[in-house]
């Protein structure tokens, strides 16, 4: 914990095991300002109030001097930065428990798959979303995607281009980012293999657009043969960064800094919430297939997008025997979440 300067108040301090510190104070300022805009939409009221309560009070088991949540209330309203952080960090957990078992199960190699179309106004985000998903059924169903793939995690993603000198600016890009399970020898055999081109067609074909989209095709392939997720994650990061992809697998596809721009309620803003909620209503972001949706089954892992977003890295019956609670609770004053535990 810190101690505030000239006062006898605990700051909440949560490290990680890697000896980060977890942004809550980053996230709860998030979400107070998206609650802003929110309340600022007719008919977004009531999920602006969830917002605001979003994370106001947290309890943590203590062990060994290590903060694990416990309880807490979170609104899992679409676009709180509070709620897709946590979801952000259940998938990632997700990913790596059912990446870990298909390495152990199988010799498989991993492909990034980027399928896109054009930018479209915020009045027609919405029907373009159902549009792409119905689109991503067919092509999933194409004989050769079914000959090629074992199985896959898919995430829609949507920006804004807020770049005013761009003849896009305030349109919306709608995009599909896929981890591709593929076998072993895909990038051998010619009845396996899919060139870039055929991806291209394929997606063109399945959106049954006159105009062909822009897919980005990326091999993953790490140093060395591991069932080890680390190390397999820090090669998918690195030939991320080597094809200037903006692909991070285990990221929740509703980043707040694609949806508010700057620390004020600004129109733009506002603009932006109003299409995104909208268009995002009722809508699945994430899914899997497969193998990987086979062994999401077998691991019994519950929905990362609308289910429990409090034990998000293990199961709630593995918090330690012996752990003393730690109650953190958001303080306006001090802007920062106070612990209620003075004796801690």
């Amino acid at each position: 914990m810190k101690q505030y300067p000239n006062d006898n108040i605990n700051i909440l301090k949560d490290t990680r095991a890697d000896g980060k510190e977890r942004d809550w104070r980053g996230k709860k300022k998030r979400s107070l300002l998206m609650a802003k805009h929110h309340a600022a939409v007719e008919k977004l009221e009531k999920k602006a109030e969830r917002m605001y309560d979003c994370g106001n009070y947290l309890v943590f088991k203590m062990k060994d001097g290590t903060l694990k949540l416990y309880q807490a209330y979170f609104c899992k309203a679409r676009l709180c930065p509070m709620c897709n952080w946590r979801r952000s960090l259940k998938i990632a957990f997700q990913n790596k428990k059912i990446i870990q078992a298909v390495n152990e199960r199988e010799k498989v190699q991993w492909v990034f798959l980027t399928l896109t179309v054009r930018n479209v106004e915020g009045d027609e985000l919405k029907p373009t979303m159902d549009q792409m998903t119905k689109a991503w059924n067919r092509f999933a169903g194409y004989a050769k995607f079914k000959k090629s793939v074992k199985g896959y995690f898919r995430a829609m993603e949507v920006t804004r281009n807020w770049d005013k000198e761009s003849e896009w600016y305030g349109t919306y890009h709608p995009h599909f980012h896929v981890l591709l399970c593929v076998p072993n020898g895909y990038f051998k055999k010619k009845d396996l293999y899919v060139k870039q081109d055929e991806w291209t067609s394929m997606w063109q074909k399945a959106m049954q657009i006159d105009y062909k989209p822009i897919v980005h095709v990326a091999k993953v392939k790490p140093k060395k043969e591991s069932a080890d997720f680390v190390e397999v994650e820090q090669e998918m990061r690195k030939t991320i960064l080597e094809q200037n992809a903006i692909f991070e697998v285990s990221k929740y596809p509703v980043k707040d800094t694609d949806v508010i721009r700057g620390d004020e309620v600004t129109p733009e803003n506002i603009q932006t919430v109003k299409d995104l909620d909208k268009a995002l209503a009722y809508k699945r972001l994430i899914s899997y297939g497969g193998l990987l949706k086979e062994i999401h089954k077998e691991l019994q892992l519950d929905d990362s997008e609308d289910g429990d977003l409090i034990h998000v890295d293990e199961d709630a019956d593995e918090v330690a025997n012996g752990a003393v609670d730690v109650m953190a609770y958001w303080h306006v004053g001090l802007n920062n979440y106070v612990i209620m535990n003075k004796d801690v």
